[in-house]
């Protein structure tokens, strides 16, 4: 699977972005999807994830409320609609999808990821 990421870009504290993940390759309806993001110095991190059908989601407990994962199997695009965005969100975004049968939030489960987008969230 290629996963390549759009949508990132520099935003006010309490403004909203959205990041897209298109993908190609293997069969995108039967892949798990998520986010990461990571900031300088800093661990990658989970930020959401998706099961095959949408049907399933989680959340990391610092964008929970915030953050809305989703996904279009016919465009073979997953989303991040990101909502009061602060300036601890900034950091670099990536799409990553997996075999996994289950959703997962753990970083070593995920097989494809994506080059990455720029988030910067100004005070």
């Amino acid at each position: 699977v290629q996963l390549v990421e759009s949508g990132g870009g520099l935003v006010q504290a309490g403004g909203s972005l959205r990041l897209s993940c298109a993908a190609s390759g293997r069969t995108f309806s039967s892949t798990g999807m998520g986010w990461f993001r990571q900031a300088p110095g800093k661990e990658r991190e989970f930020v959401a994830a998706i099961n095959w059908s949408g049907g399933i989601t989680e959340y990391s407990n610092s964008v929970q409320g915030r953050f809305t994962i989703s996904r279009d199997n016919a465009k073979n695009t997953v989303y991040l609609q990101m909502n009061s965005l602060k300036p601890e969100d900034t950091a670099v975004y990536y799409c990553a999808g997996t075999t996994a049968v289950v959703v997962t939030t753990t970083r070593r489960t995920y097989q494809y990821w994506g080059q990455g987008t720029q988030v910067t969230v100004s005070s």
